[in-house]
């Protein structure tokens, strides 16, 4: 029997990267998965690979009602949700003095308030299950990173979003967990090193890891495996950081 046999998880983000490494490590381990995201087509190929055990469905997490529609797609297809794997995220960079309010209400709206929102969205049915959250933070919040303010505020904010209500659903039976990912070879990390002089230098300065090159996606789909499965069934408000070692006194 694998760890995820019979369950069934929603992972947002799923159309590249962490998400659809998550999406195909579950399933591996096998995991019903509804894999959503704003890029449907993305979503419906990392779908096609689950091998039957996937199904794709549009998701803004920046808007309220597309996340319980989310919600009850999962039900409507499996009858339960057993985890939520809030991987949806955007990144932003620039000289602080630069960032507009627009950019600024978008980053906080997917990756802060996002992350809320599919989190009461799902908690009624996870407490039905006793079933368990995992959300994507990152080492940027824990560490800060220069040029990237509003992507480290809304990072800090998940640490913090994912202690509190670990602790209001421990005696329900719910387990809420973060992991604080360092660089990772991602589109989101790619994108951003065109957007300001030497930023990759910055960034691999502040987040690269001591091990001496950036995380995989499956790196980090791997932490999520160990904490959504009952072998962390005894683990709620921590922050895994995944980053090869890098210090954080700073």
């Amino acid at each position: 029997m694998q760890r995820f046999d019979n369950r069934v998880v929603l992972v947002t983000g799923a159309a590249s990267g962490i998400g659809r490494a998550t999406a195909t490590r579950l399933t591996s381990e096998g995991a019903s998965v509804l894999c959503a995201d704003r890029n449907m087509a993305g979503a419906e190929e990392t779908a096609a690979g689950l091998k039957g055990k996937g199904a794709a469905w549009l998701l803004d997490v920046a808007d309220p009602a597309s996340c319980e529609s989310a919600v009850a797609e999962t039900l409507r297809l499996y009858g339960r949700i057993d985890a939520l794997a809030n991987i949806a995220g955007i990144g932003s960079f620039g000289h602080v003095a630069e960032i507009d309010d627009v950019t600024w209400q978008r980053v906080i709206g997917v990756n802060l308030t996002g992350v809320f929102q599919m989190m009461r969205a799902s908690l009624p049915h996870l407490i039905e299950g006793r079933g368990n959250i995992v959300n994507i933070s990152s080492a940027a919040g824990l560490i800060g990173v220069p040029y990237g303010v509003a992507y480290s505020a809304s990072k800090s904010g998940v640490i913090g979003l994912t202690k509190s209500i670990a602790v209001e659903y421990a005696t329900r039976g719910v387990r809420v967990n973060a992991i604080c990912p360092g660089a990772v070879n991602t589109p989101l990390i790619a994108g951003g090193f065109d957007a300001i002089e030497n930023l990759e230098a910055h960034l691999f300065q502040r987040l690269t890891p001591l091990l001496g090159a950036m995380a995989e996606p499956e790196d980090i789909a791997a932490a999520v495996a160990f904490l959504a499965s009952d072998d962390a069934r005894f683990v709620t408000g921590a922050t895994l950081a995944v980053d090869g070692g890098r210090p954080r006194s700073d």
